[in-house]
């Protein structure tokens, strides 16, 4: 399971701008804003745009400064391979440290949505044993039992963090991941999908000139 909500994408201007500071062709700048307020590449820059981002990361680098900001859920076995891209992104977590026992452990506070019916059946009893952990420690703010907690709690534990990353890491977690054996991934590349200007500066053909 991975759920993404409120995801902003911003810069878009200062980046276009700035990937024509080479040459110093900003005369032949023909995006604007529209009536919402969206930055709308034009013709010129949108060609200009795509050029650069075929002719490899060195020529792309507008790109890095086209800023993403999202809150993303997911299971602690993704995290595991999320924090592989640790270039230009920050994350700030739910704390399991100092959040772990604020509320009661039910079931969908972790992925199942591909266990069998009977390892369903196994990780509801595990879910009620964490759950009388918890009560416990509530009641007795015994540490031996927070450690508890802790230690047996799966990887399919659900967190929720909110995510900055730019472009280039986003087209490079594309390219890497949308064929990736884990749901999670395809989930998220078909994210990345729906950015803005996504086929033209993210998802294209690695071999596309």
């Amino acid at each position: 399971m991975l759920r993404i909500e409120r995801s902003d994408v911003m810069n878009l201007e200062n980046a276009v701008r700035g990937a024509r500071n080479p040459l110093n062709s900003w005369h032949l700048s023909d995006s604007h804003y529209d009536e919402e307020g969206r930055y709308i590449l034009g013709e010129n820059d949108l060609r200009l745009a795509k050029k650069l981002c075929r002719a490899g990361s060195d020529h792309r680098k507008f790109i890095r400064m086209i800023f993403v900001s999202v809150d993303i859920t997911a299971p602690l076995y993704w995290w595991k391979e999320y924090d592989t891209y640790k270039v230009a992104t920050v994350a700030n977590s739910c704390s399991t440290m100092h959040k772990i026992h604020s509320k009661p452990f039910v079931l969908d506070d972790f992925s199942h949505d591909h266990m069998t019916d009977a390892s369903l059946a196994h990780f509801r009893t595990f879910i009620t044993y964490l759950e009388q952990v918890r009560l416990q420690y509530m009641e007795t703010k015994d540490k031996a039992l927070w450690y508890d907690m802790i230690q047996l709690l799966p990887s399919s534990y659900n967190q929720m963090r909110t995510c900055t990353l730019n472009y280039e890491t986003l087209t490079n977690i594309y390219h890497a991941r949308k064929d990736h054996k884990l749901d999670e991934w395809h989930t998220f590349c078909r994210w990345i999908e729906t950015l803005p200007y996504a086929g033209e500066l993210l998802t294209f053909s690695r071999d596309e000139k």
